[in-house]
């Protein structure tokens, strides 16, 4: 485990990370806005899923996978920049046509929890940080390197979820006081989509 000075440099540096804007806030804030707080909280918490995942391939090594092969690389992050792209363009021309006997199957796959999940997942940045930032802090001669990669990895995501978790908050209030407006509703789900469009175009083009 890192010393008390490595800790807290550890610390500020995901701090930093948690308040940077990325896929994850980005889809947090635009779900917060188009349906209020509890989508938001529900996207936060699926966003923590598919964080989760990369902190445990992080400790099982999977994630160098994505440090050394190109192609890897560029497959998932176009696959993550073309689901962020048709969330965005779902979220333009949504209809309130989710009844029927495939209302239940619909309203599952735009989940904001199943949808968060999917938006991480398909992050390659996230497992990059974890495999650029955890190796500074492990010490195998103190403590196994997998369980510490797990606890610093699990830190990391909680101090990303808290700040996706004030986004959600602050942004659902200002969409609780605007929902009773239906010209507000169009133009901000048609603001939230072009959000998401936009990400997945920054997300493609980004380095």
């Amino acid at each position: 485990m890192p010393d008390f000075a490595e800790l807290l440099v550890f610390l500020g540096t995901a701090a930093i990370f948690a308040i940077t804007p990325g896929p994850g806030i980005l889809y947090v804030l635009a779900r917060s806005l188009r349906g209020g707080r509890g989508e938001g909280i529900r996207s936060v918490i699926g966003n923590g899923i598919g964080a989760s995942v990369h902190v445990v391939a992080a400790a099982l090594g999977l994630s160098a996978l994505l440090a050394t092969s190109a192609v890897a690389f560029a497959v998932v992050k176009y696959a993550g920049a073309a689901y962020l792209v048709f969330l965005g363009l779902q979220a333009i021309f949504q209809r309130h046509d989710d009844g029927g006997e495939n209302g239940a199957a619909r309203q599952w796959a735009r989940s904001p929890l199943l949808q968060g999940v999917l938006t991480e997942l398909l992050n390659p940045k996230t497992a990059l940080y974890f495999m650029a930032l955890l190796p500074h802090f492990v010490h195998p001669e103190r403590a196994p390197a997998p369980l510490v990669f797990i606890v610093l990895g699990l830190i990391a995501l909680a101090l990303a979820m808290l700040a996706d978790l004030l986004v959600a908050v602050f942004a659902g209030k200002l969409s609780s006081r605007l929902l009773g407006n239906a010209r507000w509703r169009v133009r901000q789900r048609v603001a939230s989509g072009a959000t998401m469009v936009g990400l997945g175009g920054f997300v493609a083009l980004a380095d």
